[in-house]
């Protein structure tokens, strides 16, 4: 038998992660990496890893999870904190992310690493792409994809439905759930 070669593949939530598992399990031995510091309050940090958990140990999909440091994502959008969703503040959030998952795999040996971020409609593929090609090296390649190609994004919501996983309305960060809320408002 033949072994596939491994990923290490950062999560940012399990709606996200369901249909990037289903369309790259047959080719690849998957490692689900939970590292979101971005993620506010706490509380909604502990309610989105158990989903994560609860999704990965029906799909039996390891997984690692990573320190929660609001402070390391604070510091990296210093003087970006009042932007809207998909502005450079994001850029610099996908990129602690990946830099965390990169140092990761490299760490375990794994041959691949790539994130489920892209599989959303609201976050940039070709920014996430571009970070993931500029850390990558030779032994632990990036894996461009957008995943919401295909219907990613579609099949998410029809695998949240049928794993009963809660879908959170905003990105993640206190930015976006101030967005969320206001929206919510009017």
């Amino acid at each position: 038998m033949e072994t596939k070669p491994t990923l290490l593949l950062h999560s940012c939530c399990a709606p996200c992660s369901s249909s990037v598992i289903e369309r790259l399990k047959n080719d690849y031995d998957i490692t689900v990496f939970y590292y979101n510091p971005n993620i506010y309050p706490k509380e909604e940090y502990a309610k989105r890893k158990n989903e994560q958990i609860r999704l990965l140990k029906q799909l039996e999909i390891n997984l690692i999870e990573g320190k929660y440091e609001p402070e390391k994502y604070f510091d990296c959008i210093k003087g970006f904190e009042n932007q809207k969703e998909g502005e450079p503040r994001c850029y610099e959030c996908y990129k602690l992310r990946l830099s965390e998952t990169f140092k990761k795999a490299k760490e375990l040996n794994f041959d691949f690493f790539t994130t489920t971020l892209s599989v959303s409609p609201m976050k940039n593929a070709r920014w996430i792409n571009e970070i993931g090609i500029a850390i990558q090296n030779k032994k632990c390649k990036f894996l461009v994809e957008d995943f919401k190609k295909k219907d990613g994004y579609k099949r998410s919501i029809e695998l949240s439905k049928e794993f009963d996983l809660y879908r959170q309305n905003y990105c993640g960060c206190e930015a976006s759930l101030f967005i969320a809320q206001h929206k919510c408002l009017k």
